[in-house]
């Protein structure tokens, strides 16, 4: 059954699966509330409920007895230009990701409950609901949290989704794996802002991802001044990372740049209208967020206006 499921998983597109026990993740409970007496959550008001939610698998499926993690690359087949141009994170290059991973969970999902004539009973997540996806692609064996807490396969390196399904179903769990970050500090050294400023642990109100992604968030001028002309997201701390030699282009064409994207340049970002922008950036990442806040963080980053 487990091999099935995961033969399952890979046929649909993903690129890992994984297996864990459904047992509450206790372990980070007191991190979990020492993270929100220090407001690392900054306005993330939501990370501040649902503890137990996120802590216990259980209070969201009863009877739940498995996890099952699994990943999708969306590593690009080509990088987009730097010079003469504004940067924007790898993993909005194409169209949003969770309507596109969400079904392929679904059918996952579908595989293993025909496996009990009984009836299991199976939840997904991706990018949704309070689940600790890291924790639980963790405990799955498919990966560790490095230094920059971005989850590193040990075959893939970092540019993966997460999708995560809960079920009803025993199935046996794998063994986690190692973290092999060892003495490196690159991700750490490279942030310009220093908001990797412990090992694990990130200060969101400098990452420069927090700050061109989360709605209302500050954008300080510390931040803007080392942002290095990235306005939406920012993969400095995973580009540095040792893992990501072994990164490979996706399959799926659905997160390639488009080729007005591979286009742009600094002046076409700044000039560019509200008519070309939703033209350019209807289902994406990118055109979730609106054409307001994407000029906001070309104005924070350039004095070229």
């Amino acid at each position: 059954m487990k091999e099935q499921i995961r033969e399952k998983a890979l046929e649909l597109g993903f690129d890992v699966c994984g297996f864990a026990e459904a047992r509450p993740l206790d372990h980070l409970r007191s991190f979990y509330r020492h993270f929100i007496e220090e407001e690392r959550q900054a306005n993330m008001a939501y990370l501040e409920r649902y503890e137990n939610q996120r802590i216990d698998p259980e209070v969201l499926l009863p009877g739940v007895k498995t996890v099952i993690a699994v990943l999708l690359n969306y590593y690009p087949p080509e990088l987009l230009p730097e010079e003469d141009n504004f940067i924007i994170s790898k993993y909005a290059y194409g169209k949003r990701y969770p309507p596109f991973i969400k079904p392929l969970l679904n059918k996952l999902a579908g595989f293993v409950d025909s496996f009990n004539k009984a009836g299991n009973k199976s939840m997904v997540f991706v990018d949704s609901g309070p689940v600790l996806e890291k924790a639980w692609a963790m405990r799955c064996g498919i990966g560790w949290q490095g230094k920059h807490t971005i989850l590193i396969n040990p075959s893939g390196g970092s540019y993966y989704f997460i999708g995560i399904v809960l079920t009803t179903a025993m199935i046996e769990p794998d063994v986690p794996v190692k973290d092999h970050c060892g003495s490196c500090t690159r991700c750490m050294d490279a942030c310009p802002t220093g908001a990797i400023d412990r090992p694990y642990q990130l200060d969101i109100r400098r990452c420069i991802s927090y700050c061109t992604l989360v709605d209302k968030a500050e954008f300080p001028a510390e931040v803007s001044l080392k942002a290095g002309g990235r306005i939406f997201g920012c993969d400095i701390c995973q580009d540095v990372c040792p893992y990501n030699r072994f990164a490979t282009p996706t399959r799926e064409t659905w997160f390639h740049p488009s080729e007005a994207l591979k286009k742009m340049s600094r002046r076409e970002w700044i000039n560019l209208s509200k008519e070309q922008f939703h033209e350019m950036f209807a289902g994406t990442s990118v055109g979730e967020k609106g054409y307001e806040r994407l000029m906001s963080n070309i104005r924070n980053v350039t004095s070229e206006f």
